[in-house]
């Protein structure tokens, strides 16, 4: 049963209760409904839903809520602790025009996130929006939060760019190795991405086995993930793609060492994710980039033709333990 309560003057609250593995259908068209008015179309797969909801950190009694009004699921709230002591991450998502409910979802998500991080010396609560979301714009500076990063989801069109569908010709030395067949390969991958991105903003470490959960790795096509390697430099970067979107193939990590950054390894990588899904149909690719990246990544895909789609802003709380 959902809860029903009150506020002081007898007005009556949104109904909340914690989500189920059986909502997934039900948040998968929330997501999508606020997808429409935030980007302009549906981008949310059940799969990516049933992820979070099957989380191994996440204890869905305690960690999530759904919030009804007039028996239709207006919000969604989740939050997780896979990125170390002191930092809770959350999703929140509210359909305009609910700010009772949204505010609602604020208080139980920021309440759980203080009994997550007790004990650490400094704590934050993490919380990714789109710039222009349809949560009322007052509530987050109003309740403590505020921007620390901005990214950007930036895709490029496959379809009609002939010169897209063509393998690109790698840097003299340089080779590709898909991860398909070899679980070493794919440990190797893994330990690319934790060097390659250990200096970006956010980036928490973990070993193999939680990197798999965190990213839903478990359902990766390791054939649409590669090694580069340099003759005489051994394994100099990684590309780590997905196929598993509704709209657009998805480039997750492009990876390069940091000493032999600004040798064209990291174009090629891009270029080599672009001819990939043009061969198996797709006409969209994407990534996400944080645009104060200090690698020079953003100018890298905008110089390979990709464009902005939306941005999204980090929010950040800080958990005193009172509130």
């Amino acid at each position: 049963m959902a809860e029903t309560p009150y506020d002081r003057r007898g007005r009556r609250m949104p109904a909340v209760r914690p989500a189920g593995p059986g909502d997934a259908s039900d948040i998968c068209a929330l997501l999508n409904a606020v997808d429409v008015v935030e980007i302009g179309r549906p981008e949310t797969d059940i799969e990516a839903v049933e992820a979070d909801l099957h989380h191994p950190d996440v204890d869905l009694a305690k960690d999530s809520w759904l919030a009804f009004e007039g028996g239709r699921l207006v919000a969604y709230a989740l939050v997780w602790t896979d990125s170390g002591p002191g930092r809770v991450d959350a999703d929140h998502y509210v359909l305009p025009g609910h700010r009772e409910a949204a505010v609602r979802l604020l208080e139980l998500m920021e309440a759980r996130a203080r009994e997550l991080a007790a004990g650490a010396q400094e704590a934050v609560l993490r919380l990714q929006l789109n710039v222009k979301p349809t949560l009322d714009a007052d509530l987050l500076p109003g309740r403590g939060y505020r921007t620390v990063r901005r990214y950007q989801v930036m895709t490029r069109a496959l379809s009609g760019l002939g010169e897209v569908g063509h393998a690109p010709a790698p840097p003299e030395g340089l080779a590709l190795r898909d991860c398909a067949a070899d679980e070493a390969d794919r440990r190797r991958a893994h330990a690319l991405v934790e060097e390659t991105f250990a200096a970006h903003f956010g980036h928490v470490e973990r070993p193999y086995e939680a990197w798999l959960d965190h990213l839903g790795a478990r359902r990766l096509d390791w054939s649409l993930v590669w090694i580069a390697s340099l003759a005489g430099e051994g394994d100099v970067g990684v590309l780590l793609t997905r196929d598993d979107r509704t709209g657009m193939g998805w480039l997750s990590h492009i990876g390069v060492r940091a000493d032999l950054r600004g040798r064209g390894i990291g174009g090629f990588l891009l270029r080599h994710g672009f001819a990939a899904y043009a061969a198996r149909g797709r006409d969209t690719v994407g990534l996400g980039v944080d645009v104060h990246n200090e690698t020079g990544a953003l100018a890298l895909y905008e110089a390979h033709g990709m464009g902005l789609h939306y941005a999204v802003d980090t929010w950040e709380l800080p958990l005193h333990p009172q509130g």
